[in-house]
């Protein structure tokens, strides 16, 4: 069986609305017999889009679920981490991306309930490092308090055509080759490309998402296991830091800020010839290069296996309902609800297990020429190290991207200096 994968299943919008409000306001009367689970999410999770309340609905006839969502994570997670203050305004299930899952193991485990231990959830169906970052550690015991719901394993998506007049291979098993094991060699191909290919069209978008795909592929980064920041003295960072600034300093980068305005039209114009990119950003790039971009993309597997996104389900101990809502977290993030998501909505699933199914194993992607999206990037999510993720992970890695990687990119600050404006910059952050 074959699954094809469109743009409508890999584009996500968001709406807004409060999760705090009342769930059965206007509930047909028949309703209001049946128990209420409330599900808080951020953005279009997915969930409710593909169906699947409505199909746990139907196999549970005395269960009714709604959904609050509020737009943007940057909205959303301060208000869960207030209600879980509070032990109030919470729904029975709570969203959490995975930039938070930290901050939300280490200081908030003992107001969730351990899902390890939830009815029906297989620890050996999930991938091992995406089970660890969902899980408490020391002194809170051990427990799995979120369950992964997807990841965003990363590939490397290219112009074939920008291949093919710079003189490179543009079938994608050849094209993986030539970085296959080493990012360096990702940056030896660039050079090669701009040889021939000249200053018309870039080698890469962004020296920014060069770093971000390098460091995805260390399994330590920002902190040690005691949870100590490290991320200064760590080689795997600095490390990251100054190959992505090579690109900007060889002039392989188009020096565009990822998800703004100029980087959307730079997929339209064809402006560079590759981006790092996980599963979920295959949508993106059909949307914005539109129907003329069609067979020119393509995707392969990148240097080294790297996970880019991602988020959970937890349920908090103070709802009235937690054991039904531990069973229908277990139910939604199990590996046949997973495969549902990735084949309507494009999320790729966090459970292994999802990954022998036929909608999975045979997804291809028309718009990429056939890719066979869900060979590339099972290979890629199973490769991924288990890594240490710290509670201010977010703040450390957008501070060197868009302080320092995009002083060296955009400004032509040398890398040491922007490495020094990013530290400075971080340091102050995490003092506050």
């Amino acid at each position: 069986m074959v699954t094809t994968v469109g743009a409508a299943a890999l584009l996500l919008a968001g709406c807004a609305q409060d999760p705090a409000e009342k769930p059965d306001a206007g509930a047909p009367a028949g309703d209001k017999a049946k128990t209420t689970l409330t599900v808080g999410v951020f953005g279009a999770f997915g969930l409710k889009e593909a169906g699947l309340y409505d199909e746990y609905m139907a196999q549970n006839p005395g269960i009714r679920i709604e959904q609050t969502s509020i737009e943007r994570n940057e909205n959303y997670y301060p208000q869960l981490l207030t209600h879980l203050g509070t032990g109030s305004g919470l729904a029975d299930i709570q969203a959490v991306e995975v930039n938070n899952i930290a901050e939300i193991t280490a200081t908030q485990a003992d107001k969730l309930v351990d899902l390890g231990r939830a009815p029906g959830v297989d620890k050996a169906a999930y991938l091992p490092w995406k089970w660890a970052q969902g899980t408490a550690s020391g002194a809170k015991g051990g427990a799995t308090v979120g369950l992964g719901t997807d990841i965003g394993p990363q590939g490397i998506c290219y112009r074939k055509d920008l291949f093919e007049a710079a003189g490179l291979p543009t079938d994608r098993a050849a094209v993986g080759a030539l970085w296959a094991g080493d990012w360096n060699k990702y940056l030896e191909t660039g050079r090669a490309y701009k040889a021939k290919a000249g200053d018309g069209k870039a080698f890469v978008d962004s020296a920014s998402g060069v770093m971000a795909a390098v460091t995805g592929s260390s399994a330590q980064r920002f902190y040690d296991e005691q949870g100590k920041v490290v991320y200064k003295t760590n080689p795997a960072v600095r490390g990251a830091f100054d190959l992505a600034a090579s690109f900007a300093t060889d002039g392989l980068s188009a020096k565009l800020q990822q998800f703004t305005p100029g980087w959307d039209q730079g997929f339209a114009n064809g402006s560079f010839a590759t981006v790092s990119c996980p599963a979920w950003m295959l949508g993106y790039i059909q949307d914005k290069a539109g129907p003329a971009g069609k067979d020119k993309w393509d995707v392969a597997q990148a240097p080294k296996p790297s996970n880019w996104g991602g988020s959970f389900l937890v349920v908090p101990k103070a709802g009235k309902r937690a054991q039904e809502a531990a069973k229908l977290a277990a139910w939604l993030t199990a590996p046949e609800q997973q495969a549902k998501l990735f084949e309507k909505r494009g999320s790729f699933p966090s459970a292994s297990a999802a990954y022998k199914l036929p909608s999975v194993s045979g997804a291809q992607h028309a718009y990429f020429g056939g890719a066979p999206i869900g060979e590339i990037f099972a290979k890629a999510a199973q490769g991924v190290p288990v890594t240490v993720v710290g509670p201010k992970d977010l703040v450390i890695s957008q501070n060197l991207a868009d302080i320092g990687m995009l002083q060296v990119d955009q400004k032509g600050r040398s890398p040491q200096e922007g490495w020094e404006a990013a530290v400075k910059a971080i340091d102050n952050a995490l003092d506050q």
